[in-house]
């Protein structure tokens, strides 16, 4: 496994890459936002630890990039810690939010669990879920297709989609999302839930189709997209 830690101050940079490296896997720091992609778009990253407040582009702006690019897992790690940066970063793209000052060996817990669930959330025998006649779902894959296209989704939003998709009669509060999808190492706020909901509904919902259904006062559902 190979870990990006795009942070500009070197202390900070050097404590995680000790953690990551005595975890077992190999680590790269990048100093900066420009030299952060640039690492990004040379070698494959299993994850990347980003800090959200870099010199010249922002940690929002590397996030929204990384995002365009690939699915690889985003923890970012800031100083600011209201809840609307925290969803902010969350908006842009990123899985995970770790605020400063933070325990390194919760930071490595962090990694650990989002690379569990990137790499062993499914089994090899997990079987295609298929939404109506518009939505397939390959958790083999960690993929989802609309008409045949591929849609890219964040881990945590493929996981929402995933955890709905195989209990499509139910209607599911923001507390169960984060249970049974999200798993008992998230650590964010019940919004967050809502801004996960909102890129789903932003990369599968179009003038004909809803895919997923706000139940005033409860929660979500997913639909075939029939309206």
């Amino acid at each position: 496994m190979k870990i990006l830690i795009i942070e500009d101050e070197k202390a900070i940079a050097e404590v995680e890459r000790a953690y990551v490296e005595k975890e077992g896997y190999s680590a790269d720091i990048a100093g900066n936002s420009n030299i952060g992609i640039e690492k990004f778009e040379e070698f494959d990253y299993d994850l990347v630890i980003l800090d959200l407040m870099l010199p010249g582009m922002s940690g929002l702006e590397v996030c929204r990039f990384i995002r365009s690019k690939k699915n690889t897992p985003i923890i970012m790690v800031t100083a600011k810690s209201r809840e609307d940066d925290i969803i902010a970063g969350l908006d842009a793209g990123a899985d995970d939010y770790v605020i400063k000052p933070f325990s390194p060996k919760v930071l490595m817990a962090r990694v650990r669990a989002n690379l569990r669930k990137t790499g062993a959330e499914f089994s090899e025998g997990s079987e295609v879920i298929k939404i109506g006649t518009h939505l397939v779902i390959k958790p083999q894959n960690y993929a989802v297709y609309k008409d045949n296209i591929e849609i890219s989704m964040t881990k945590n939003e493929f996981l929402i989609l995933s955890c709905m998709a195989n209990r499509p009669e139910k209607t599911w509060s923001r507390d169960e999302l984060i249970t049974y999808a999200l798993g008992d190492d998230y650590d964010g706020f019940e919004r967050s839930v809502d801004s996960y909901i909102k890129n789903i509904r932003k990369k599968l919902n179009d003038p004909e189709h809803d895919f997923i259904k706000t139940v005033y006062g409860f929660g979500y559902k997913l639909t075939d997209g029939e309206k």
